[in-house]
Protein backbone atom coordinates (compact mmCIF):
# COMPACT_ATOMS: atom_id res chain seq x y z
CA UNK A 1 0.00 0.00 0.00
CA UNK A 2 1.24 3.58 -1.15
CA UNK A 3 -0.46 6.78 0.93
CA UNK A 4 -0.01 10.02 -0.02
CA UNK A 5 -1.93 12.69 1.50
CA UNK A 6 -2.92 16.49 -0.12
CA UNK A 7 -2.41 19.07 2.55
CA UNK A 8 -4.16 21.47 0.80
CA UNK A 9 -7.24 19.77 0.98
CA UNK A 10 -6.87 18.43 4.82
CA UNK A 11 -9.51 20.04 7.20
CA UNK A 12 -7.30 19.44 10.38
CA UNK A 13 -10.18 16.81 11.67
CA UNK A 14 -7.51 15.11 13.23
CA UNK A 15 -9.54 11.56 12.45
CA UNK A 16 -6.94 10.20 10.43
CA UNK A 17 -4.86 10.46 13.40
CA UNK A 18 -7.73 8.75 15.71
CA UNK A 19 -7.81 5.57 13.67
CA UNK A 20 -4.17 5.59 12.52
CA UNK A 21 -1.54 7.02 14.49
CA UNK A 22 1.09 4.66 13.52
CA UNK A 23 0.88 6.62 10.02
CA UNK A 24 -0.66 9.98 10.31
CA UNK A 25 -0.15 13.08 12.52
CA UNK A 26 -0.81 16.29 12.86
CA UNK A 27 1.57 20.01 12.83
CA UNK A 28 0.84 21.82 16.33
CA UNK A 29 0.73 24.94 14.86
CA UNK A 30 -2.39 24.00 12.07
CA UNK A 31 -3.59 20.52 12.83
CA UNK A 32 -2.76 19.68 8.91
CA UNK A 33 -2.32 16.01 8.87
CA UNK A 34 1.35 14.76 9.00
CA UNK A 35 1.99 11.32 7.15
CA UNK A 36 4.57 9.18 8.76
CA UNK A 37 4.65 6.32 7.04
CA UNK A 38 4.25 6.30 3.11
CA UNK A 39 4.84 2.60 3.48
CA UNK A 40 2.76 1.20 6.27
CA UNK A 41 3.36 -2.18 7.35
CA UNK A 42 0.24 -4.77 6.52
CA UNK A 43 -0.07 -4.68 10.06
CA UNK A 44 -1.89 -0.86 9.41
CA UNK A 45 -3.64 -1.48 6.31
CA UNK A 46 -6.77 -1.71 7.58
CA UNK A 47 -6.57 1.04 9.84
CA UNK A 48 -5.27 3.38 7.04
CA UNK A 49 -8.52 2.45 4.78
CA UNK A 50 -10.36 3.47 8.02
CA UNK A 51 -8.59 6.20 7.97
CA UNK A 52 -9.21 7.44 4.13
CA UNK A 53 -12.86 6.31 4.31
CA UNK A 54 -13.32 9.14 7.89
CA UNK A 55 -11.33 11.89 6.12
CA UNK A 56 -14.07 14.61 5.84
CA UNK A 57 -11.88 16.61 3.23
CA UNK A 58 -11.08 12.87 1.34
CA UNK A 59 -7.16 14.27 1.73
CA UNK A 60 -6.02 10.56 1.55
CA UNK A 61 -5.40 8.85 -1.07
CA UNK A 62 -4.36 5.00 -0.84
CA UNK A 63 -2.58 2.74 -3.57
CA UNK A 64 -2.82 -0.41 -2.99
CA UNK A 65 -1.10 -3.48 -5.40
CA UNK A 66 -2.98 -6.46 -6.51
CA UNK A 67 -0.59 -9.61 -5.88
CA UNK A 68 -1.36 -12.64 -7.79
Amino acid sequence: MMVTVEEDKCVAGGQCVVAAPAVFDQRDEDGVVILLQENPPAAEFERVRTAATLCPAAAIRLAESLRS
